[in-house]
């Protein structure tokens, strides 16, 4: 007796949800788009917040930065849970090979002691920020409005836990698997002056009640201090005999540009909402403004204290960058001020 084997196709009886078909059509959705769109509750809520009773326990109105609406953001990264866990274990992965390969070769040994120093006093105490990056991006996951925003923050919270655990990593390399490293840049980061701009940035970023606002104040410290350290500095590393520095700084470099794929888009959605985007563009530019100053504050103290020891020009990379981000705010319509000190 033989048998044939024959593939049956079923028809789905539907192609996906009700809410995505008034927004697309009736057509198949992307998992991202069924995973995320239309989740944010809006109604049948029980108690206002005892501390916000003005508001409801998710209120859009948490930051003046709004969107009419909240689903014309999306992630152009498109990540919902298991392509984002995929991308960042590959992440993970490739820093752990880096890491075992300079360990396994001796080449932070090798690194020229200011280069060395230079990691100890202003590269490792950085863990402390990015611990802070952390809270304001769990405060936006959690008061934001609209799920594409939200998660978005969410995964960037695991990704700045990641960071941080990243230069301890570090830290522990350089110290001969010794937490000593660790302990002198925790109390770097308490007692240092170059480090206190920093600090009081960070620590006014966790305080501010607007998620819109921290988040945005935020981006700008990031936009001048990781192209500071982990793009200029990872060039002038290279000419200079300083390999092991500039194998870590890749690494940082390029979650850095994936972060701002996604934020960028933020912006543009923002300034280019048909009812708030000249009011959010007029928002924008006040935060923008404000952020300069103090983020240049923080980044030019950082600079200064990585050109004592390796003379490599920092200070001047700071104006590059905060050019680059008056730029960019300029492009997507929101008019900052010329020269922010």
């Amino acid at each position: 007796m033989q048998y044939e084997l024959r593939t049956q196709v079923i028809e789905p009886t539907r192609k996906t949800f009700d809410n995505l078909v008034a927004r697309y059509g009736d057509r198949p959705a992307s998992r991202y788009q069924e995973g995320s769109i239309d989740i944010q509750p809006k109604e049948n809520f029980h108690f206002r917040p005892l501390w916000a009773p003005d508001k409801e326990i998710y209120d859009e109105t948490f930051s003046v930065l709004r969107l009419t609406d909240p689903y014309s953001f999306l992630d152009p990264r498109q990540y919902y849970y298991a392509p984002y866990v995929t991308s960042r274990a590959a992440m993970f992965d490739a820093f752990s090979a880096t890491l075992d390969y300079l360990e396994e070769r001796g080449m932070f040994d090798r690194l020229p002691e200011r280069w060395t120093e230079l990691f100890q006093s202003v590269v490792l105490p950085l863990r402390h920020y990015e611990s802070a990056a952390q809270m304001v991006s769990c405060d936006t996951a959690r008061f934001g409005f609209g799920t594409t925003i939200t998660q978005c923050a969410a995964y960037a919270a695991f990704d700045r836990v990641g960071n941080a655990q990243l230069i301890s990593r570090v830290g522990l390399s350089l110290g001969g698997g010794s937490a000593d490293l660790l302990d002198a840049a925790k109390t770097s980061w308490l007692q240092d002056a170059a480090l206190q701009p920093l600090r009081r940035l960070a620590e006014e970023l966790l305080v501010e009640r607007d998620w819109g606002v921290s988040l945005v104040a935020l981006d700008v410290a990031d936009q001048l201090l990781y192209p500071l350290l982990f793009t200029h500095l990872d060039e002038v590393a290279l000419d200079r005999g300083a390999g092991s520095y500039s194998l870590i700084a890749q690494h940082l470099s390029r979650w850095f540009k994936d972060q701002r794929r996604w934020l960028d888009a933020l912006y543009r959605a923002w300034t280019s909402d048909p009812e708030l985007g000249e009011a959010n563009a007029k928002l924008l530019a006040e935060i923008v403004d404000t952020a300069l100053v103090s983020g240049r504050a923080a980044a030019e103290s950082l600079a200064a204290g990585a050109d004592l020891l390796v003379e490599a020009g920092c200070a001047t990379a700071v104006d590059e960058s905060a050019t680059t981000v008056r730029a960019f705010f300029t492009s997507v319509g929101v008019p900052v001020k010329e020269n922010q000190r």
